[in-house]
């Protein structure tokens, strides 16, 4: 592994405060990987092989019951994916798969059961990783429960726009499908959604939307810090 991906998977929370024996043992048995689009990496219902961490590109978290599927979150970097069930020894409750082009650190899962075991610092890392995940499914699940269609539409776009970079335009990486699923509506619904959203600053164009008025989008959408991350 090439020392700026070191040094870039030892600043991330998860790792920062391991001790330097535990950060060795996991990077001698982890893997840094890429993998081209829709590759599915967890599914639904097996005991965990891998913890990953995402270093570049973004995970889809999904779902199926019956002929029904469902997106139920988006892993971007930095963050993690299937820490509660490693520690529980218990299946992963959703798939995942990639959106985009990305890079993955996978470390086996029995490497992160031992250095739990071993390190109390990395261990407080993982109670932090754990947490921030908690917050993050109660913060989704308000804004599901407390706005509608279109406020969910809307405060997605104030925080895309932010991840971007604040410049006013904001490419999709993913397509409209998979938003809408995220969003909890249809395809068809997320549509009339975004063109409900010109009269408060949006206009979108295929995979690209662009904030003509921030202020008034800010207004209608109400972000709250209670929710929005």
């Amino acid at each position: 592994m090439r020392r700026i991906d070191r040094e870039h998977i030892r600043a991330l929370p998860l790792f920062r405060d391991a001790s330097p024996t535990t950060f060795s043992e996991l990077l001698r048995g982890g893997l840094l990987q890429q993998f081209p689009p829709h590759v599915v990496l967890l599914t639904e219902g097996d005991l965990p092989d891998f913890l990953i961490v995402v270093t570049r590109g973004s995970l889809e978290l999904y779902s199926n019951h019956a002929d029904r599927e469902t997106t139920t979150d988006i892993v971007y970097p930095k963050m993690t994916c299937g820490l509660a069930a490693i520690v529980r020894n218990e299946p992963h409750l959703t798939s995942a798969r990639t959106l985009m082009p990305s890079q993955m650190f996978m470390i086996p899962a029995d490497a992160v059961r031992e250095a739990l075991r071993q390190d109390i610092s990395f261990a407080r890392g993982v109670e932090n990783e754990l947490a921030t995940n908690c917050l993050h499914l109660v913060r989704a699940l308000k804004s599901q429960k407390l706005r509608s269609g279109a406020e969910r539409l809307a405060n997605w776009i104030l925080q895309a726009d932010r991840r971007q970079g604040n410049r006013g335009k904001i490419l999709l990486a993913y397509d409209k499908q998979t938003l809408a699923a995220y969003l909890g509506m249809t395809p068809e619904s997320l549509s009339r959604k975004f063109a409900s959203l010109a009269d408060h600053g949006v206009v979108g164009n295929g995979r690209e939307v662009t904030i003509t008025d921030r202020d008034a989008l800010r207004q209608w959408a109400k972000p709250d810090p209670l929710i929005d991350e």
